[in-house]
């Protein structure tokens, strides 16, 4: 799974992230607002795993704004799930190349793991093989992996409201 992206500095404080539940799917979406605005690529990039869950992220002139979780892989539930410590608050920017011209959306097949702690209310997605990364927060709760080569290579969702099917 090689989605390449740029990590400019954000330059004011991160966005809000408002989150929702699907109570009739249990399908997670995850917003930004505001919206991040820019240039570049529109659509969406679909993460399909291994298991056939599924992940989309929002790109909205060339930004990520959104995720959501279409289909759940099985979680992993772990007693405590805590974030990176060191995190760097920016933009994630998918850059446009010549041959993605007019492509609204993208899929890409991958190994997809899913770890909660015990309230799952902090969610970690693996995307991939297991590599080091440095974490950037794209907004208040939601933090975005980005590995050595300036690839995505996981998720976490913070403070996530309990699914309605569950309370």
């Amino acid at each position: 799974m090689k989605i390449a992206v740029e990590v400019p500095p954000i330059g004011h404080a991160p966005p809000e992230v408002e989150y929702r539940w699907d109570a009739d799917t249990d399908i997670l979406s995850a917003q930004l607002s505001p919206r991040a605005v820019g240039e570049g690529t529109s659509g969406s990039v679909g993460l399909e795993g291994t298991d056939g869950s599924w992940l989309i992220l929002d790109v909205a002139a060339g930004r990520i704004n959104g995720v959501e979780v279409a289909v759940w892989p099985d979680v992993r539930k772990l007693p405590v799930l805590d974030p990176p410590r060191q995190v760097e608050d920016a933009h994630v920017v998918v850059p446009s190349r010549q041959s993605d011209q007019g492509i609204a959306s993208l899929e890409m097949d991958t190994r997809l793991v899913a770890e909660a702690d015990h309230e799952q209310r902090t969610f970690h997605f693996r995307l991939g093989r297991p590599r080091s990364a440095r974490t950037v927060r794209l907004a208040r709760n939601l933090l975005v992996d980005v590995d050595e080569k300036s690839r995505i290579s996981g998720l976490w969702l913070l403070n996530v409201p309990p699914c309605p099917a569950e309370t």
